[in-house]
């Protein structure tokens, strides 16, 4: 008995010794002072508490993408451009879309990944075609068919001929002009044309306009890609665009409308400085000019995401400038320039790296603690100096010596 109550007391003395280490020591009830001010500073308080916790919670839960610069020490890659694009006053028929780079590659009238939507005069869509008139009439199925004779060989009309050494339809008669460096003004005497109406269907989509969307694949290096009216083709060492057709037509000008313009792969949510962009072709007096040019100057930067899921998007980001001209032919000068949308592009050495970043939950029970415990230091500081006040001036009033 007298070992266990050694025991005892000697545990006792232990847990007595531990409350020494109390940092939290408790008043007595009887000497605590309660009043109408402590509790308002409290009250508002608790409230500051909960909003600045909620807001650090909403912040914990949230990501950020941090940045850091690199080299871009990337070689021989292709690059791929998106576009999207509406001309409201050009038909498709006589829109075409090239590419030129500084390392000498030329794509002439890119057609097998880009796709045009023909639209009426209000904007409305009538079908979706890869190239072309678009014009699936059963006159022209017809006579497209007939060609397709292993017999039949038309005539190219002193054009280079194709590797078939027949121009069967009527784009091969104006491949073969193209060929030649030919201006293609004289449909209307050519066989082919003639059976496929090709006059007359050029002159019902007079007055239509162009959406055109779908992807390029560019070698990453300075170059440019631009809209312009009239089958493209090389003369010389000189780019040379077909512009009789176009200036036949009156009413026609580039007014656009950008939807998208970028550079690679794009992140969701990811929005490019061109997108959205309207311009309107117009001359000195306010009307419509068929002579506009509009160039855009970008700056390409590569750019790579790293995310929190292990996956990674490489991209590019750029910057942009703009220049419109007046291409009108000028007494004695002939053509001022080629009017349509040019997209001239140079890519910068340097690569962005944007990594995904969510914080530790060890910094936000940190940033808690930090909140509960500076609010309730700032809230002691404030009920003290009141609790303080009140006292003096009660004091005084007791003496009469309040003023």
């Amino acid at each position: 008995m007298a070992a266990r109550r050694q025991s005892s007391t000697g545990g006792g003395g232990f847990l007595q010794s531990l409350k020494d280490f109390d940092a939290y020591a408790k008043p007595l009830d009887d000497f605590r002072v309660k009043t109408l001010a402590g509790a308002t500073v409290t009250l508002f308080s608790g409230i500051l508490i909960a909003f600045l916790v909620m807001t650090e919670f909403l912040d914990w839960t949230r990501s950020t993408l941090e940045p850091a610069l690199q080299v871009d020490k990337a070689r021989k890659e292709k690059m791929e451009i998106n576009l999207n694009l509406t001309f409201p006053h050009v038909p498709c028929y006589l829109l075409s879309i090239d590419v030129m780079d500084v390392a000498g590659e030329h794509q002439n009238d890119v057609h097998d990944s880009i796709f045009k939507t023909r639209l009426d005069k209000n904007g409305n869509a009538i079908n979706v075609e890869k190239a072309g008139l678009g014009d699936a009439s059963k006159p022209v199925e017809e006579a497209i068919a007939k060609r397709k004779d292993p017999k039949y060989c038309g005539d190219c009309y002193g054009g280079k001929k194709p590797e078939s050494g027949c121009c069967n339809t009527c784009e091969d008669v104006q491949n073969a002009y193209i060929g030649m460096g030919w201006s293609f003004d004289n449909a209307g005497e050519i066989e082919q044309c003639k059976e496929e109406h090709w006059v007359e269907r050029i002159k019902s989509q007079s007055e239509e306009g162009c959406s055109l969307w779908g992807y390029l694949k560019v070698n990453k290096v300075a170059g440019n890609v631009h809209l312009a009216p009239g089958k493209s083709f090389q003369q010389g060492s000189m780019h040379v665009h077909d512009l009789q057709p176009y200036l036949k037509v009156e009413g026609l000008n580039f007014d656009h409308t950008i939807h998208q313009l970028s550079f690679g792969q794009q992140p969701a949510g990811f929005r490019n400085p061109l997108d959205g962009v309207s311009k309107k072709a117009v001359d000195g007096e306010g009307k419509a000019n068929p002579y506009g040019m509009f160039q855009y100057y970008t700056k390409v930067v590569s750019t790579q995401f790293n995310f929190r899921n292990k996956t990674t998007v490489y991209t590019n980001q750029f910057s942009v400038t703009e220049h419109e001209r007046d291409t009108t032919p000028k007494m004695g000068s002939g053509t001022m320039g080629l009017p349509g949308v040019f997209f001239n592009f140079d890519i910068s050495p340097m690569l962005v790296v944007y990594t995904e970043y969510k914080k530790p939950f060890a910094h936000f029970l940190t940033d808690v603690c930090a909140i509960v415990g500076g609010v309730f230091t700032v809230a002691g500081i404030l009920d003290s100096f009141i609790y303080t006040a009140e006292k003096t001036l009660k004091k005084k009033m007791e003496l009469g010596k309040a003023s």
